[in-house]
């Protein structure tokens, strides 16, 4: 009985004086509000930045300008270590584009945080198993996002110009970012995966507005990758290699 009469009382107070929580509701509901409107503000602006920085700068493997070195990024890959069947897609993008002699190199970019899983040395056994010469493709094992795999492709690795290569729905993100990071950047988008997955293309390409707004926000803060080491020569020794 003494237990729920001090509960009682309590709650009276709370009804009778408010304790000043109707005022901090309104103000939780007011800056939920104004943070609903900045993300979605922040969203639009990003969506539109993405746009202009990648208007006319995305082609085919057959249309897109030649350039001294493809950018792949790196995605998913399978326990066994191969490709998975969106990053086998942009590997034979890459591998046209070698062919017919778009590009004269290949920069890997992709993940290997861990030892047990290595993205680049996956896509490099996939190109020279397909007749890439090994000193033609060149890793880069921090490439952890697109940020990174762009501002490292400029900073480490000395690339200037580039035909970025990737899935039609990351492209014009991957292209604008490069760009602002100093890389002179084209794309070559992959469509055939939509046809392998369309759940898969349809929840990446979902995620591309987050990723746009985290995009920008990385560019305009400047941020250094996540991993930066000494400037490697590996384009400027596949460039020049006969």
């Amino acid at each position: 009985m003494w237990g729920r009469a001090v509960v009682v009382g309590w709650l009276g107070r709370v009804r009778d004086h408010g304790w000043g929580w109707g005022r901090w509701l309104r103000r939780a509901v007011l800056a939920g509000v104004i943070g609903v409107a900045l993300l979605v503000a922040g969203g639009w602006a990003s969506v539109s930045w993405i746009r202009s920085g990648s208007e006319g700068r995305t082609y085919t493997a057959q249309t897109v300008p030649d350039a001294p070195v493809a950018l792949v990024l790196g995605t998913r890959v399978q326990p066994d270590g191969t490709p998975s069947p969106f990053l086998s897609a942009r590997l034979e993008i890459a591998l046209e584009l070698y062919a017919t002699g778009k590009v004269a190199a290949i920069l890997v970019s992709g993940d290997n945080m861990r030892h047990e899983y290595n993205e680049p040395e996956a896509m490099q056994r996939w190109l020279v198993d397909r007749g890439v010469p090994a000193d033609k493709v060149v890793l880069d094992y921090a490439g952890f996002d697109t940020y990174d795999s762009c501002a490292r492709a400029k900073r480490i690795f000395g690339v200037n110009r580039a035909t970025v290569v990737t899935q039609s729905f990351h492209l014009p993100r991957a292209v604008t970012v490069c760009r602002h990071l100093g890389v002179d950047a084209n794309g070559v988008g992959d469509e055939t995966a939509r046809d392998l997955s369309h759940r898969t293309w349809r929840i990446s390409s979902t995620r591309e507005y987050g990723a746009g707004l985290k995009a920008a926000l990385d560019v305009l803060s400047g941020r250094d990758p996540a991993h930066l080491g000494r400037r490697e020569t590996g384009i400027q020794d596949a460039l020049r290699a006969g």
